[in-house]
This record gives C-alpha cells, sequence and structure tokens, in this order.
C-alpha cells in the first residue's frame, strides 16, 4: 500500500501582522517543532478517519466544556472536507482530469491549539499537499497560500489573512508584501509578492505560549475589519505602520542589525495595543517577558509571542517567568537548513 504523509508546520509572525490582511506587510517563521501531519491511501470509498479533536461523546457535560475550551466547537474533519471540496473544484476549473480510485485520510496535529500558531491551516495545507501528490496535480506554489485561505474564509468563514499560509507552504522566513500593485491573478486567485529569507539572518529567538488560556483567532479580528473599512483612521494609519515596520525588518534581518529588529518588534506590539482592546493575561505576557531583557510580541491572534534575547542565561530567565504564568517558551526549529534548496525549487 502506498502511503502518502504530509506535514505543515506552525508559524509565528516575526514583524507585520496583521496587516497582511490590509494589503500590508510581514515576515515570518517557521515553528517546526509543531505540525500537523496528514496521512493518506488507497481506500475503497473515500473515507475520513475520526481524530481525537473530533469527539462526540464525552463522560459528562463539564468533559464537554473542558474539551470546547481546549480545542473549539470543531476538529479537524471540516478543515480536511473543505480542502478536497476546493481541490476538486480547482481542478474541475482548469479541466484536470482525477482518477477514480478512492482514499482514506487521517490526521494528527501536534500544533497547540488556538494560541495564534496557525493550526487550522496547517492541517489544510498538509492535506492539499496529500491531495497533490495523490492525484499527480501541480498547483503553482504561489497559488497554494490563497487556495487555503479560500478553505477558511470562503467555505469555513474562518477570519485570517494569508500570512499563515503563505509560511506554511514556503517555510523558514519569508518576507511578504501584499501591496495592490503587487497583485497577480493565478488561476482565479490572487498572488503576491513572497521572497524568502535565510534563517541564519535571525538572532537568537524564543516563542512563548500560554497552555492554559486561549481564544479563537474569529474573536480576536473581530471589528478591526469594520473600522478599518470605515476608514478609521488610527486603524487605518496602523495597518500602514506594521508594513513599514516590516519593511525595516528585512532590512534589518539583511543587514544583520539585530538591535534594530529587537526595537521593531517591541514598536509592532506597541501599534498594536493602540488598536485592540487585548485580554490583560495577553499583554502580561508580553510585560513579563520585557522584564527580563527580552523583546516580545504576539506571535499571531493572542495566545503566544515572540521576542528576542541576548543570551542562554536571558532565555531561561524568561522560560522560568513565563512557567509561572502558565507558559511555555521554546526556542524556535525554523528551518532544516536547505534555504538554497528551497528558493530555488
Amino acid at each position: 500500500m502506498n502511503i502518502i504523509r504530509k506535514r505543515a508546520y506552525a508559524r509565528a509572525g516575526l514583524l507585520g501582522n496583521p496587516s497582511d490582511g490590509y494589503h500590508g506587510k510581514t515576515i515570518s517563521i517557521s515553528v517546526r517543532n509543531f505540525w500537523a501531519e496528514v496521512v493518506l491511501y488507497e481506500w475503497d470509498t473515500v473515507d475520513i478517519v475520526l481524530a481525537e479533536d473530533d469527539r462526540a461523546r464525552f463522560s459528562s457535560i463539564y468533559d464537554l466544556a473542558r474539551d470546547v475550551k481546549l480545542h473549539g466547537y470543531y476538529g479537524g474533519i471540516r478543515l480536511i472536507k473543505a480542502t478536497i471540496k476546493r481541490f476538486v473544484d480547482y481542478c474541475d476549473r482548469r479541466g484536470i482530469a482525477l482518477h477514480d480510485r478512492n482514499f482514506s485520510v487521517r490526521y494528527e496535529t501536534h500544533i497547540p491549539r488556538q494560541v495564534g500558531l496557525a493550526g487550522s491551516s496547517a492541517i489544510i495545507v498538509a492535506t492539499l499537499r496529500c491531495l497533490m501528490e495523490y492525484y499527480g496535480v501541480e498547483i503553482p506554489r504561489e497559488v497554494q497560500p490563497s487556495l487555503v485561505l479560500a478553505v477558511e474564509n470562503e467555505d469555513l468563514g474562518i477570519t485570517g489573512g494569508l500570512q499563515d499560509r503563505v509560511i506554511q507552504v514556503y517555510e523558514g522566513v519569508v518576507y511578504m508584501d501584499f501591496a495592490k500593485e503587487r497583485e497577480r491573478v493565478i488561476d482565479g486567485y490572487k498572488c503576491y509578492a513572497y521572497e524568502p529569507l535565510d534563517p541564519a539572518l535571525l538572532p537568537p529567538i524564543y516563542v512563548s505560549y500560554s497552555e492554559a488560556l486561549s481564544e479563537p483567532t474569529e474573536i480576536f479580528h473581530n471589528d478591526i475589519r469594520g473600522r478599518y473599512d470605515r476608514g478609521e483612521e488610527l486603524v487605518v494609519n496602523a495597518m500602514k505602520h506594521f508594513a513599514e515596520i516590516a519593511r525595516q525588518g528585512r532590512a534589518a534581518l539583511l543587514a544583520r542589525d539585530h538591535a534594530r529588529l529587537a526595537e521593531l518588534l517591541d514598536e509592532n506590539f506597541n501599534t498594536r495595543r493602540k488598536i485592540y482592546n487585548l485580554p490583560p493575561w495577553q499583554i502580561q505576557m508580553v510585560e513579563t517577558a520585557r522584564a527580563c531583557g527580552a523583546r516580545a510580541k504576539f506571535a499571531g491572534s493572542g495566545g503566544a509571542i515572540i521576542g528576542t534575547y541576548r543570551d542562554d542565561a536571558m532565555f531561561e530567565e524568561v522560560r522560568a517567568r513565563m512557567a509561572e504564568i502558565g507558559c511555555c517558551t521554546i526556542k524556535p526549529q525554523v528551518s532544516t537548513n536547505r534555504f538554497a534548496q528551497r528558493i530555488n525549487e
């Protein structure tokens, strides 16, 4: 039996987020410490196997409530079903005939849930990779993030921007320019400018995430879009500033100016705080890390932070202090040192 096994990794927004949904610019990194894995193999029928996150039987109402708190109201089944449907639609529009062999597909995820590390899109990316290999279909790499975003935005109503999907498709470190003038339409999907950067340019980086408290991305992004669309000056100017922070961050990385990059990380969070009503526990995460001398900003929609630190002594202090408030701290594994190979693929 030919078994296809694909992974997609967690990600952390280094700079510029959340401007990716507002024609801004961002830099993101892969966090290979965490991943979603999808396995697909030929089967008599199309069979999607339930995973632990898809539980429908509970020992009590309190067990159900705990499960919803940890995993939300939906597991990964809807993500896989929507990806298969979107893949079929893509092939139909392109006149691509698919063979008639059915398959069984299952998934597991090791990405912390609802802390802004892009767990949902990782399942979709991994599923799409399996489908492309199983059916021998090549979807242009620059199209794949937009297709994944369409699965979430259009098919499932999950709010988000392109940043997560770009970094999970490209991996490593990517600078993304979502300016309208960089927009292209390929296979019916809007694509933008994505520039892989050498992970060796990064300074020492940590990621901390809450092990107890979280909230879905849909809640975090609530109302910012409306305020932006209404032309609220504070929000519009903030999105422009996020984009400029990312542009300067790219320059700082290329110049190996780690001091400037650290300043930009703090500036990114300080700007975000001006336009969002942030939960106190999320602010506490940033302030706890900063009290150790580290720099800090949100890694995504909230519940995880990313920052730089000076040396191992500072990292250990950050880890200890963050543990006191219920957070786990890691050194993210960003790449497999195949940077030159990937950018030439």
